[in-house]
C-alpha cells in the first residue's frame, strides 16, 4: 500500500479540525443563554416583569416622554421632560404646537398668535379685531395659566410625571411575555396585556428594568420613555417673557 503523501495528511488534519470547530460552534449556539449579560428580568414571569418595571419607574426622579398620544380630545405629539415637581416640553395637536412649563403649581403656556386666535362667532373662522390684538400680545410669551381656569387641569396633566406614568403604564388583565427586541439600541423584552386591556410594554434588559416604550392598545399611540434619572433644570421665565392674563385664559381654537 502506498502511504499518503505528507500534504494529504495535513489537509486531512485541517479538515478534522474544521469539523470539530464547527461542531463546537453549533453546540455552543444551541446552549447560548438569551439572558446572558442582561439584568435577568427576562427570566421572570410577565407579571413580575411588569411589577419591577412599574416600581423602577415610580422610584425614578425624572424621565423624557415622547411620542404620540391619542385620546377622546384628539391626537397629541408629546416631547416632555418630567420630574415629580414639574416638567417642560412641547405638545403638538392637530392645529397647533405649544410649550408647557410647570414648576410646582405654577403652570406656564407659550404659543404663537395662531394658537390664541379664535373665531368671532360669525362662522367665517376668522378672528375678530379684538381677538387679533389679544393674540398679538400673547404671541410667543409665557402665559401663566390660572389654577381656576378649566384648561389648567388639562394642561397640567401633560407636565405631571406621576399622573402620566400611572395612566400610561397601567396594564390590566392577563399578561404574557413577548419577543426580545431593542428600543434605541437597548435590549428589551415585551410584556403584553390581553387584547384591548392596556397594550405592549418594552422593558429594558440592561441596567435597571426601566420601561422604554409603551404601545397603547387599540392604536392609541406609541410613547418612548428615556433619559431616566437624568436631572435637568426648571426655572421660571423672566418677567419680560411672561404675561399674567388674569383669572381666565382667552378661548383658543385648540
Amino acid at each position: 500500500m502506498t502511504p499518503l503523501p505528507p500534504v494529504s495528511r495535513g489537509r486531512r488534519a485541517a479538515l478534522s479540525m474544521a469539523l470539530c470547530a464547527g461542531l463546537i460552534a453549533v453546540l455552543t449556539a444551541c446552549s447560548e443563554d438569551p439572558d446572558a449579560g442582561t439584568n435577568g428580568v427576562g427570566k421572570l414571569s410577565a407579571d413580575e416583569i411588569e411589577t419591577k418595571a412599574r416600581a423602577t419607574a415610580d422610584a425614578a426622579a425624572s424621565v423624557r416622554l415622547s411620542g404620540t398620544l391619542v385620546s377622546k380630545g384628539g391626537t397629541y405629539k408629546l416631547n416632555m421632560r418630567l420630574k415629580h415637581d414639574g416638567g417642560t416640553g412641547s405638545v403638538t395637536s392637530k392645529d397647533n404646537t405649544f410649550e408647557l412649563l410647570r414648576i410646582g403649581d405654577a403652570l406656564y403656556l407659550k404659543a404663537d398668535a395662531g394658537f390664541w386666535s379664535h373665531a368671532d362667532g360669525k362662522g367665517d373662522g376668522k378672528p375678530s379685531k379684538s381677538d387679533a390684538e389679544v393674540a398679538g400680545k400673547l404671541n410667543d410669551k409665557y402665559v401663566k395659566v390660572p389654577s381656576g381656569d378649566p384648561a389648567y387641569k388639562q394642561f397640567r396633566g401633560f407636565t405631571d410625571m406621576d399622573v402620566l406614568l400611572e395612566g400610561l403604564l397601567g396594564m390590566q388583565g392577563e399578561l404574557s411575555k413577548g419577543d426580545r427586541t431593542q428600543v434605541g439600541g437597548v435590549r428589551t423584552i415585551k410584556v403584553m396585556a390581553g387584547e384591548g386591556a392596556g397594550g405592549t410594554l418594552d422593558v429594558s434588559l440592561e441596567g435597571k428594568p426601566y420601561p422604554l416604550q409603551f404601545a397603547r392598545a387599540g392604536g392609541a399611540g406609541v410613547l418612548t420613555l428615556g433619559d431616566w434619572d437624568k436631572d435637568f433644570a426648571l426655572a421660571a421665565p423672566s418677567k419680560d417673557e411672561t404675561v399674567d392674563y388674569g383669572q381666565k385664559l382667552p378661548k383658543t381654537r385648540d
